[in-house]
């Protein structure tokens, strides 16, 4: 797992003459992103050390090791920040990241394959799981405890229930 990367955040614009940036956070945990924090930036993942952070507007503005002109923190303007899947904090237990459940296989209560989770929808008041098979037919699961009756990342595998309505008679 250790060559997953997951986006925190993007490098919006330079701030000031000193080499920092303004960071639009996409991150849950805001307070992981800190002084001694190790971001990868861009598709190349080049990897940069925050040296100073301060508050600024619904974001942060950052200062790397290495980077200390506006001309140097330009260059690095619109670039994704990501950071290593396996330095992620981990969840209380029954919680899971998006990408742990991305490509789980799912299957009913009775052990009948349903297909594999393709996307996931945030609606505001719970997660629904796009099912898809390999016909290309989805299945909408609303991520209800009622629905989800055991996801197992081991084995890569989620078992449930399926409310009336959720799949057509077909």
């Amino acid at each position: 797992m250790s060559d997953l990367y997951l986006a925190v955040g993007l490098l919006r614009r330079p701030h000031g003459v000193a080499g920092d940036l303004v960071f639009e956070v996409y991150s849950d945990f805001p307070e992981r992103i800190r002084p001694g924090t190790l971001l990868y930036l861009g598709d190349e993942r080049t990897p940069l050390k925050i040296t100073r952070r301060k508050p600024h507007n619904d974001g942060m503005v950052l200062g790397f090791d290495g980077v200390s002109t506006h001309e140097q923190a330009a260059k690095l303007t619109g670039k994704v920040a990501y950071v290593r899947a396996d330095d992620r904090p981990p969840l209380p237990e029954g919680e899971y990241y998006h990408h742990q459940i991305i490509g789980l296989q799912v299957e009913d209560e009775n052990g009948i394959p349903l297909g594999a989770v393709t996307e996931i929808i945030q609606t505001g008041a719970n997660d629904v799981y796009v099912v898809r098979n390999e016909a290309g037919r989805e299945i909408l699961l609303p991520a209800l405890q009622q629905v989800l009756l055991e996801i197992n990342l081991e084995q890569q595998r989620m078992k449930v229930h399926l409310l009336p309505g959720l799949v057509d008679e077909a």
